[in-house]
C-alpha cells in the first residue's frame, strides 16, 4: 500500500480575504478509500476541486506521481482523465444521450474511436445498472440514475483515482442506497477513491482512512475505528455526536 499516487503538501486556498484551506497535508496510495467528513463550509469540496484543478490553490503543491500538477507544463484535461470526479449535481450534458455522455470524453481527450469508446462505455453502464437507458436524455432519469451515469462516465475514462464530491447529497433518500451500492462495489474492485460525504455509515464501513476537516484544516485522521470509535480531538467528538443524535431522532 505504499504505491503513492497523490501527495498534497502545505496546500492553502483563499478567496479574497477568506481562507478556506490552511496548510493541508495528506497522501493517497493505490487502493486507498479515503472519506473526508466535516461540517458544511469546512473546506472539503474546495479541497477536491483543487485536487482536480477546478480551483487553483493559493499555496502549496499537489504531486501526481511526483510531478507538481500546478506547473504550467501539466495539461488539465489530460490530468483529469487520470483523476476523475463525480459531482454532487451530476454535471451531465443535458442535450446528449446517456451513451453520448459516456463517450464524448473518451473521444475528445483519450482519442478513442467510436466503436472502442462505445464498448468501454457500455461496460461501465452495465456495471452501474444503466445499460437499458443508453438512449435516454438526463431529463428522463431520476437523480439516482443520473448519478450512476455520472459514475459510469467517470469510469469510462479509465482513471487511476476517483474523487466523489458529496455524490448523494442531491438525491432523494430512497435513491441514496442505489448510488452507495455502486460506490461500495467500486471499493471492492480496488478502485482508489476520495469521497467527501455526510454518509457516516458508508464512510465507517468502506474507508481505509477517514479525514475529519474543521475550519479549513485536517483536524483528525485515522482508520474508521480510530476516528469514529476513539476520536482524540474535542472538535471531532462534537461533530460525531451531532450526527449520532440526528440519526437517533
Amino acid at each position: 500500500m505504499n504505491d503513492v499516487i497523490i501527495e498534497v503538501k502545505h496546500l492553502s486556498k483563499s478567496f479574497g480575504s477568506n481562507t478556506v484551506l490552511r496548510d493541508i497535508d495528506f497522501t493517497v496510495c493505490r487502493g486507498d478509500v479515503i472519506s473526508i467528513i466535516g461540517a458544511s463550509g469546512s473546506g472539503k469540496s474546495t479541497l477536491l476541486r483543487c485536487m482536480n484543478l477546478l480551483e487553483t490553490p493559493s499555496a502549496g503543491e499537489i504531486l501526481y506521481h511526483g510531478e507538481n500538477i500546478l506547473s504550467r507544463s501539466v495539461k488539465a484535461p489530460e490530468y483529469r482523465s487520470h483523476v476523475g470526479m463525480v459531482f454532487q449535481s451530476f454535471n451531465l450534458f443535458n442535450n446528449m444521450t446517456v451513451i453520448k455522455n459516456c463517450t464524448v470524453g473518451q473521444r475528445t481527450v483519450l482519442h478513442k474511436n467510436a466503436a472502442e469508446a462505445k464498448a468501454n462505455a457500455m461496460k461501465y453502464l452495465e456495471h452501474v445498472g444503466m445499460a437499458p437507458f443508453v438512449n435516454a436524455k438526463p431529463r428522463q432519469l431520476s437523480g439516482g440514475q443520473k448519478q450512476r451515469v455520472a459514475i459510469a462516465r467517470a469510469l469510462a475514462m479509465d482513471p487511476e483515482i476517483l474523487l466523489f464530491d458529496e455524490p448523494t447529497s442531491a438525491l432523494d433518500p430512497e435513491m441514496v442506497g442505489e448510488v452507495l451500492s455502486v460506490m461500495k462495489s467500486l471499493t471492492e474492485s480496488g478502485m482508489t477513491m476520495i469521497v467527501v460525504t455526510h454518509e457516516m455509515a458508508f464512510a465507517k464501513e468502506v474507508s481505509t482512512r477517514v479525514i475529519y476537516m474543521n475550519d479549513g484544516v485536517i483536524c483528525e485522521e485515522g482508520t474508521p475505528a480510530e476516528v469514529f470509535d476513539d476520536p482524540q480531538k474535542e472538535e471531532t467528538k462534537a461533530f460525531l455526536s451531532r450526527f449520532r443524535n440526528a440519526s437517533a431522532e
